[in-house]
């Protein structure tokens, strides 16, 4: 897929001028978006993205429409896993309701900027080292094996590297002041923690990078392909965050549905490698074959998710009282749940903590 450089301007441009228009709306009037704004915004977003692929379909074939539909479906699903550490980060630092959208927004556009410099790496490496392969497709079956193997351990946001520097060589305020980024505190600069999450958000989304480029790289080998699927993914992530923010806790196997995703994705890294490689009973996996696998995995998982959500919110008082009474009906530990220790109170971000702890350990 030869990109002309002029194309890759134009993309990248038209990138830009959505989110300054994006930002320009958001600086205007900070406050908490309505559900009908954010219904629209992320219809437009999804739009944008499958007019994208239907124009890449119609110019360049299938093969590479097809490619860029698998990596945007993946990523945008990867994306959606993010939001509950986005969550958890804006919880920890105690976000103004008005002000996260300005700092989801900048937030996403540091996480675009640094995941571009990311995949250009990427992409170069994978030209000149056909090993990688094989690093990425086990490591992306370990990452999937860590986020079913995490289920149990509390949700927590834990400070990355990054944020620890920040706090530790710049001086920053307890209070937030507006939507300021910095103030004057007796003479001296000082940032706010309105900086201090933003860095959060964004070098959370580069670690969960770590898994999703790989992944799209299992999926298409062209940078330009790559770069768009993640740059669709991300934009319309802050309306998503708001329009789904009620649904996260319903999606309670998501990140069984993401792991399995990447689990399938590290096999088909590996099986190509071992096919370039001239094993013979390596096979090709088609990239239809994954699209189906990728779409019907998280259809599942969503559709399971949102069953066992219903079923939980429908036991009756009645039914919870009288497992709590008789242990026989419920649960076999003769003691009483204490409040607060059922199934609805848990910490909805507990998939991404998961997930995120996952990177940790690797």
């Amino acid at each position: 897929m030869n990109i002309p450089t002029w194309v890759w301007l134009v993309t990248i441009a038209g990138f830009g001028l959505v989110l300054a228009i994006d930002f320009y709306l958001v600086a205007r009037n900070p406050r908490k978006p309505t559900f009908r704004e954010c219904t629209f915004w992320v219809v437009f977003y999804v739009s944008l993205a499958i007019a994208f692929g239907v124009g890449l379909l119609v110019v360049t074939g299938p093969s590479y429409g097809g490619e860029f539909f698998a990596g945007w479906i993946t990523e945008y699903s990867l994306s959606v896993d993010n939001l509950f550490v986005f969550l958890l980060i804006m919880s920890r630092f105690s976000v103004p309701d008005r002000y996260r959208q300005k700092v989801l927004l900048i937030g996403i556009v540091l996480a675009l900027v640094m995941r571009g410099i990311f995949i250009a790496a990427g992409a170069e490496a994978v030209t000149r080292f056909d090993w990688l392969f094989y690093i990425f497709g086990a490591f992306l079956i370990y990452t999937a094996w860590k986020l079913i193997g995490h289920e149990e351990e509390e949700a927590e946001f834990s400070e990355n590297i990054a944020l620890r520097t920040v706090r530790r060589v710049v001086p920053t305020t307890e209070n937030y002041h507006g939507s300021s980024l910095s103030v004057m505190v007796n003479g001296r600069r000082a940032v706010t923690p309105m900086l201090i999450v933003m860095v959060a958000i964004g070098t959370t989304d580069l670690l969960f990078a770590l898994d999703s480029i790989p992944a799209i790289f299992g999926l298409t080998k062209e940078p330009y392909l790559v770069f768009t699927a993640n740059a669709f993914a991300l934009m319309g992530l802050r309306q998503l965050f708001f329009l789904i923010g009620g649904l996260l806790d319903r999606l309670v196997y998501l990140s069984k549905g993401l792991s399995i995703v990447l689990a399938f994705i590290g096999v088909k890294l590996i099986f190509e490698a071992l096919h370039h490689d001239g094993v013979p009973w390596a096979p090709e996996i088609p990239i239809l074959v994954s699209l189906g696998v990728i779409v019907g995995t998280l259809a599942v998982t969503t559709v399971a998710s949102l069953l066992k959500s219903r079923g939980d919110r429908g036991r009756t008082p009645a039914d919870q009282n009288g497992s709590a009474e008789n242990p026989a009906a419920g649960s076999t530990d003769p003691v009483a749940d204490p409040p607060g220790s059922s199934d609805a109170a848990l910490d909805p971000a507990d998939p991404a903590a998961r997930r995120s702890e996952a990177h940790a350990d690797g």
